[in-house]
């Protein structure tokens, strides 16, 4: 059993982020010693860290206290962003034997706190995935948001070109992940190539993008992240245009949708939606997608926000899924594409 136990970001200030979570996307603030960063008293020293959670969405939120934290040596290479997703799994040993027998770099030997055992492997770039075997009372569990976060549908990965099948290979044999669907995007200026990744439990989602043209979004991605790294985390909402309005009204914001996309939208597709739904979707301006080969009433809504942080690198996307479809929205994926596309024009990186 494989799951997303947490993911750990490395900002520049723990606290002020913790804040904008709890503000522009209605996290709780919590304090919890059930995750591993806590358990070394060296860390504490040198590393501020809080956790926010949102259902049972865990992110925690680490910046350097000193030169020696491994959050400042992170931030010297790397702008803010993902630096670890950890695993929840049922045996750390068993799951460090078979990687290690598949050649995964291991970061930290098995530790023991006594609660809960943990590991950390190396991916790509400086990405890394921590495997976390929890006793059950160890498990973190707080009063749950109805009007929050429901899971974490995805986590994209981007990577250099040349090396997609070499981590489809290594998700695959390491973590027994299922290559899913495959897409190969392209406008008239630039591309890229995807796969679906998905757990043998369908737990976890991890798409991993490389660029098929040097001005690809995921290129200027690699080259302002200096290296491979996390995208962005699509989270799960039961309701999202009720969602987007309140992250709106608290400074979040978003790409742009084309002026023609709805009219286009209605040409393309029959959508299950009265006019006051679909003008209130508008209104939050989210995408719409359905799949010929599921129900008419089977819809995925989904929006994307600028990049969170200083750089142009690392953002979320929000994302509902009615009467569970499925796929990530191949309808909307040239729109999106074209949207990023005219950051990149606005930041002088395309032309």
């Amino acid at each position: 059993m494989l799951q997303i136990d947490h993911v750990h970001f490395y900002v520049e200030d723990a606290q002020g982020w913790r804040n904008w979570f709890v503000k522009c996307l209605g996290f709780q603030a919590v304090n919890n010693s059930c995750f591993p960063t806590f358990g070394n008293q060296e860390n504490l020293f040198h590393t501020c860290t809080e956790v926010v959670k949102n259902g049972n969405i865990y992110f925690l939120l680490s910046s350097p206290l000193l030169s020696t934290s491994p959050v400042a040596e992170f931030l010297r290479y790397h702008p803010p962003g993902v630096a670890d997703i950890a695993f929840a799994v049922t045996d750390v040993e068993a799951a460090i034997r078979k990687a290690k027998l598949h050649g995964a770099k291991i970061l930290q030997p098995i530790r023991d706190s006594g609660t809960y055992k943990y590991s950390k492997v190396a991916t790509w770039g400086r990405l890394t995935h921590t495997l976390i075997e929890r006793n059950v009372e160890n498990i973190p569990v707080y009063s749950t948001n109805h009007d929050g976060f429901t899971a974490i549908d995805h986590i994209v990965l981007n990577v250099p070109v040349g090396d997609l099948q070499t981590a489809v290979n290594w998700y695959s044999s390491v973590f027994d992940f299922q290559p899913q669907q495959k897409f190969d995007i392209h406008t008239g200026r630039s591309g890229l190539h995807s796969q679906v990744m998905i757990s043998a439990e369908r737990n976890v989602q991890i798409p991993i993008n490389e660029p098929s043209s040097p001005n690809s979004q995921i290129q200027e991605f690699l080259d302002i992240n200096r290296g491979a790294g996390i995208q962005h985390i699509a989270l799960r909402t039961a309701n999202i245009v009720k969602a987007i309005a309140q992250f709106r009204e608290a400074g979040v914001c978003f790409l742009s949708v084309p002026n023609n996309y709805y009219s286009e939208l209605q040409k393309r597709l029959n959508l299950p939606l009265s006019p006051s739904e679909l003008q209130a979707i508008a209104q939050q301006e989210i995408l719409i997608d359905s799949q010929e080969n599921e129900s008419l009433e089977a819809l995925l809504l989904q929006i994307f926000t600028q990049p969170i942080f200083n750089q142009p690198t690392f953002f979320f996307e929000f994302i509902e899924r009615r009467f569970h479809a499925s796929g990530f929205g191949e309808g909307n994926f040239k729109t999106l594409f074209a949207a990023i596309e005219n950051e990149q024009v606005k930041r002088g990186f395309l032309r």
